[in-house]
């Protein structure tokens, strides 16, 4: 009987949290000899593809997720609405290409929530710099039917040292020894910098459309040919449509502006055709749980999950169908192999991420607190905690803890299994971004794990390259048994996770009196 508890359980006399050692190696059995998560992978970015919200493909990837969840055995597996997101959004077809001097295709990609332009438009490309609303005037009335290029690219060049790589000894070492979490930013901030980008935008847009330009084409922000893309429209179903919008690649757009200098004469040719999608409004997520099964815990819940909504140049790999299908395995090791857990495990692959996380808003504010007064729900209580994934492909190389130092010692225990593979480092800083703020905003322990970087902030993030190509099979194994490994225990352990203090919302803001 003891040497069974002894092999079973890792406790100090100390107190030390223990830890299930003979399920961790059943975890790394499964997770490591029968994984799946390359064929979830390989079928959320190469069958269902780019996964904008509101679009068919992100359906087709919401509803084949909650379907094979649902075979591995998980229950109450759904897409659960969130709220109003608005119109979806997905392209038909595009072509774009320079005609004189020379005949070139040109490597460029639609932004999102662009209307179709009207046939095919050919012109002379009209270079502007554009930073602001005060750089508005010199171009007032000189902008009808052209095809407008905002801005000079960024330098290119040679990149002398890797695109890809593992976070350092010193990197690690830095986020460990952080005595202090930095700033958290709150959900009043957001709200608050939400207003100011979206004015900036939306007078830049307005501007355009009053010129009437007939198409706008952006340099892209990274070098050798990458195209990071995002949108140019809105979702919103009372905005007004934009014009045909482009990213283009460096090297292609550098060449157009310095043929201009030259005074040799340039025609461009585009044409864009695009669908919004008005039939369903709402935004979903997909929600799926192992049920508990003590009876005084069940009713309790640990959530894991990650954004499966993408942007739509690439096939959304690196972010996030890595992250979704890291989740998705962590459960189904854990259903495999058949835990009975004490508490709830639930699943969520949220939508709206890239548009503001607004699917975890949604899911956060229907289950466990208005985000907006802090008036807390029903379900506030029952939550332990919330671990996330959205940094990639790379390995898990420790967790941020959020400031929340009343976890550490209990994560330290749940890391020290896989020390060995790389997984060392507990940091007591913020790190942001991501759909574990929504937790942390609500007063609710969530956390986001330190991975190493590969290429996803210089190649694949919100870009063309974002594919399944640039992503590394062991690092993924890696994390889901590092994932399921610290569920697990989070279900079975005698208390919930500690918690931080719940915010405060801010004062009502004194209406000020207007100038004499």
């Amino acid at each position: 009987m003891l040497i069974g508890l002894i092999l079973c359980w890792s406790v100090s006399v100390n107190g030390q949290e223990p830890v299930d050692q003979q399920m961790i190696a059943k975890i790394k059995m499964e997770g490591f000899q029968r994984s799946q998560v390359m064929k979830t992978l390989r079928y959320l970015t190469d069958v269902a593809g780019p996964r904008l919200t509101g679009s068919p493909n992100w359906r087709h990837a919401g509803e084949w997720s909650r379907d094979t969840l649902k075979d591995w055995g998980l229950k109450n597996s759904k897409l659960e609405p969130w709220g109003t997101f608005g119109r979806g959004w997905s392209i038909e077809a595009f072509s774009i290409e320079m005609l004189e001097p020379q005949y070139q295709p040109l490597l460029a990609y639609p932004k999102a929530w662009t209307p179709s332009s009207d046939g095919i438009i050919t012109g002379a490309p009209e270079f502007i710099e554009i930073a602001s609303e005060k750089d508005f005037e010199k171009y007032k009335g000189k902008l009808a039917g052209k095809i407008v290029m905002n801005r000079k690219p960024a330098p290119a060049g040679p990149h002398f040292e890797a695109d890809a790589r593992r976070n350092t000894d010193e990197f690690l070492a830095d986020r460990a020894e952080a005595i202090s979490p930095g700033g958290a930013s709150t959900f009043w901030d957001l709200q608050k910098r939400r207003v100011t980008f979206r004015k900036r935008r939306n007078d830049l847009r307005a501007f355009y459309r009053e010129e009437g330009i007939a198409a706008l084409i952006e340099p892209s922000g990274r070098d050798h040919g990458v195209l990071r893309v995002s949108s140019e429209g809105s979702q919103d179903m009372d905005s007004e449509d934009t014009y045909p919008a482009f990213v283009m690649a460096k090297a292609h757009y550098g060449r157009i502006l310095r043929l201009m200098d030259q005074d040799i004469p340039v025609s461009i040719s585009l044409s864009l055709k695009t669908r919004f999608h008005t039939d369903d409004t709402r935004g979903y997520n997909v929600i799926a749980e192992i049920p508990g099964t003590d009876d005084k815990l069940k009713a309790e819940i640990v959530m894991l999950g990650g954004h499966l909504d993408s942007w739509h140049s690439g096939t959304g790999a690196t972010d996030n169908a890595a992250g979704c299908a890291v989740m998705m395995e962590a459960v189904r090791i854990l259903k495999a192999l058949d835990i009975q857990p004490r508490r709830t495990i639930r699943i969520a692959l949220w939508s709206g991420e890239e548009q503001g996380l607004l699917g975890s808003i949604g899911y956060v504010n229907t289950h466990f607190a208005d985000l907006e007064t802090m008036e807390l729900k029903s379900e506030h209580e029952k939550l332990s905690g919330y671990f996330n994934l959205d940094n990639g492909t790379g390995k898990i190389r420790g967790i941020y803890l959020q400031g929340n130092e009343g976890v550490r010692p209990i994560f330290e225990a749940y890391m020290k299994p896989f020390e060995y593979l790389g997984a060392t480092t507990i940091s007591t800083r913020n790190t942001g971004g991501t759909d574990h703020l929504s937790f942390n905003w609500a007063g609710l322990p969530g956390f986001q794990f330190i991975q190493d970087s590969i290429e996803y902030g210089t190649r694949t993030h919100h870009t063309n390259m974002d594919v399944s190509e640039y992503v590394i099979e062991g690092d993924l194994k890696q994390a889901s048994v590092v994932i399921a490994t610290f569920v697990y225990h989070t279900a079975m352990r005698d208390e919930k996770l500690p918690r931080m203090p719940l915010p405060t919302p801010p004062e009502p803001e004194e209406e000020k009196m207007p100038a004499q």
